[in-house]
């Protein structure tokens, strides 16, 4: 594959040459820089376009692994969760961070260049499933490019972090938001969007790097039958049933592309149905199309060219927006160009990149929705009592809407011919809400929400916990099982990078940024980084010396919805910092304070009846952002700890009033009466001391 990127690089196509950024100063990024990726660079958010997060560099390998150590670090002003990868282009590193701002660092220093700030609106927080996180930049010309949680497209001069042009790319009346990054093919920055647990239609729009103009945009699932006038469109119509375009249908383009220059072939994953429930979506029929997809595109045009859906007529919130990663591989004797994917539901596919054609689809944890996968028909072997719906019983899916694997990039070490991948061991009761009404905040997913929720019964969280774990997988893809594991005993561990040295990296949920033997998974290294690690590392050389620069910042979805990673299960708070590690580095982070608010609610009051209405509002309104069982984690507020829990008035100005509007917490005033929001602090009161009476503190 690599002479083939060499040529690609020395001869691009006529149209490509025409896209070539206005920049002609030196170190403007072009598509011959993409191509050719100098291993000193860290310049497209996956490295290369094939998305492999692999990096020549071998520097710092296993024989000196021992001597890595600080380089220099740098705190964050946004205590939420770090998701991006740091670019690293011409001795300078640069991040997005929480709320969608942006920084640069001189990368041998740790000097702070610039910042920017869209200032996001606080409000925009309810519309984000998953925290108020950013993925990170593009790079094109002498621009970067990212998305704001509010929608809008961002490019900045990439010398002073000044804005050149903004685009609003989505209607901001409606609850979309933006967290993943853009990618940039000859001169056009591709972005999608997210929201469809809150009710949106997804779609994907490519614009002009030079001067942000719309050039195409492609939806991936149909309007009201009648009004699509695009052939993908008007083919999937018959895949649908009822009025599935009121609720927007879902199929957000949330996170993962890769691009195949050779082919000239755009690769996007497609996401789950809005609401969940393909009951209420769909009368609970048909494929529904492009739900769960990965989708096929030519860039130029934005023209659909094929699809593969990992999940037809989904219903559990199984995305196939993970990493998508492309590879040559020998399988059964032949040499074949591959896509390679592990979404949300389990299954490892291989699938042939030029026509979508299944090669092998084999579950890389253990799966209960369905038995395996028809290679002749491309579909699943589904359990039938997976379609809660239909059953109208509780459904403990394996893996659960957080996903057998979920946004955390996998990496790809050719030397091994294995992908690392990054998984989650987890369940989730599904059960099925025949009175369901979607609101007009919050989480729409057509679930009794509250109904799940984990009791105050040790031996039940304990067997919680016990069931709730993450693994470090090496896969093969062409032997199509694990070569080895590393086991995690929490789920929610970071996003990976191979090198040359034969190492992996990977931060965990404990605080832990470890380097590991890509042949066997042992641990050779690891740092205590204070805080959880989700995000994803990369690599580059300054001065002749490689660098290994990663974020850290405890956040995103599980923390925010999964009571047992709350204390004692997880870590304590979010201490977010950039990283930067080389060999002989000798600088220290600041002691932590581990000191914890004390679990000490005011007197339990309350009649079992307000208490239970005010587990169900709690259950279907605050477990998104505050823990289920109101067990919180470490993002937002634990409201078991809250000052407010022992005032009734300050309680009802924060969840009626909106006095934490600009916090991101909303007033709830259109779905919650004061009655409602009064039996929710007694509910919680409740809840804190039935933990406390289980020994929390």
């Amino acid at each position: 594959m690599r002479w083939i990127a060499l040529m690609m690089a020395m001869v691009l196509p006529l149209a490509a040459c025409k896209q070539q950024p206005s920049s002609e100063l030196p170190g403007a990024v072009n598509a011959a820089r993409i191509i050719k990726a100098d291993p000193n660079e860290w310049v497209s958010y996956g490295r290369t376009y094939d998305e492999q997060r692999f990096s020549p560099l071998d520097q710092i390998n296993q024989s000196n692994i021992k001597d890595l150590g600080l380089a220099w670090s740098a705190d964050l002003d946004t205590a939420r969760g770090q998701e991006a990868t740091p670019l690293a282009i011409d001795g300078k590193i640069y991040i997005t961070t929480a709320w969608s701002k942006a920084k640069a660092y001189d990368a041998l220093t740790g000097k702070l260049e610039w910042e920017y700030d869209p200032k996001v609106p606080g409000e925009r927080a309810v519309a984000a499933c998953c925290d108020v996180v950013n993925r990170g930049m593009a790079a094109w010309g002498d621009k970067l490019f990212l998305g704001t949680l509010d929608g809008r497209l961002v490019a900045l001069d990439r010398k002073t972090g000044k804005e050149v042009w903004s685009k609003v790319t989505l209607d901001q009346s409606k609850p979309y938001t933006i967290t993943g990054a853009p990618r940039v093919i000859n001169g056009m920055v591709i972005i999608g969007n997210g929201g469809a647990e809150m009710g949106v239609r997804g779609f994907l729009t490519a614009y002009d790097a030079d001067s942000g103009k719309e050039l195409w945009r492609f939806y991936s699932v149909p309007d009201e039958p009648g009004k699509n006038k695009e052939d993908h469109l008007k083919k999937a119509e018959s895949t649908w049933e009822g009025e599935f375009w009121k609720q927007g249908g879902g199929g957000t383009m949330w996170d993962a592309m890769a691009y195949d220059p050779e082919l000239d072939l755009l690769y996007v994953g497609v996401g789950n149905g809005s609401p969940w429930n393909q009951h209420f979506r769909s009368n609970g029929k048909g494929d529904n199309l492009y739900l769960s997809s990965i989708v096929a595109l030519r860039p130029k045009t934005g023209e659909y060219v094929w699809h593969f859906q990992t999940t037809p007529g989904e219903t559990w919130d199984y995305t196939a927006t993970q990493h998508i990663m492309l590879a040559d591989l020998e399988i059964e004797g032949q040499k074949r160009k591959v896509l390679m994917q592990a979404p949300k539901n389990g299954f490892f596919f291989v699938l042939d990149r030029a026509d979508g054609k299944l090669i092998s689809a084999n579950n890389f944890v253990p799966v209960n929705w369905a038995t395996g996968f028809d290679v002749a028909t491309g579909r699943p072997i589904e359990n039938p009592d997976s379609r809660y719906y239909k059953t109208g019983k509780m459904w403990l899916g394996s893996p659960g809407p957080i996903g057998a694997h979920n946004w955390h990039p996998m990496a790809y070490d050719p030397k091994q011919g294995l992908v690392f991948i990054p998984a989650i061991n987890s369940a989730f009761p599904f059960i099925h809400k025949p009175d369901w009404k979607a609101n007009k905040h919050g989480f729409n997913v057509g679930l009794d929400l509250a109904a799940g929720a984990m009791p105050a019964d040790p031996t039940a969280r304990a067997a919680a916990v016990a069931a709730t774990t993450g693994e470090l997988i090496a896969w093969d893809p062409v032997a199509k099982k694990a070569r080895w594991t590393v086991k995690f005993a929490g789920a929610w561990n970071g996003g990976l990078l191979a090198t040359g040295g034969n190492l992996l990296f990977q931060g965990n949920m404990t605080g832990e940024f470890a380097a590991y033997d890509t042949a066997t998974g042992k641990k050779l290294w690891s740092f205590d980084a204070q805080t959880g690690v989700v995000a994803p590392a990369s690599t580059f050389t300054v001065g002749g010396q490689q660098y290994v620069a990663v974020l850290a910042g405890w956040g995103g979805a599980w923390p925010l919805a999964a009571g047992l990673v709350g204390e004692p299960y997880g870590p304590v708070r979010n201490r977010s910092r950039l990283l930067v590690f080389k060999i002989g580095g000798t600088a220290k982070l600041p002691p932590a304070d581990k000191s914890v608010t004390p679990l000490d609610p005011p007197a339990k009051s309350g009649s079992p009846a307000q208490i239970a209405d005010g587990a169900k509002n709690f259950g279907q309104f605050c477990g998104v952002c505050h823990g289920d069982a109101a067990i919180g984690g470490s993002v937002t507020r634990d409201l078991r700890r809250a000052g407010s829990l022992g005032d009734p008035k300050m309680w009802n100005q924060i969840v009626i009033g909106g006095a934490l509007n600009q916090n991101g917490m909303i007033s709830w005033k259109e779905e919650l009466n004061d009655d409602q929001s009064e039996n929710i602090r007694l509910y919680v009161i409740n809840r804190a001391h039935e933990d406390k009476a289980l020994g929390m503190k």
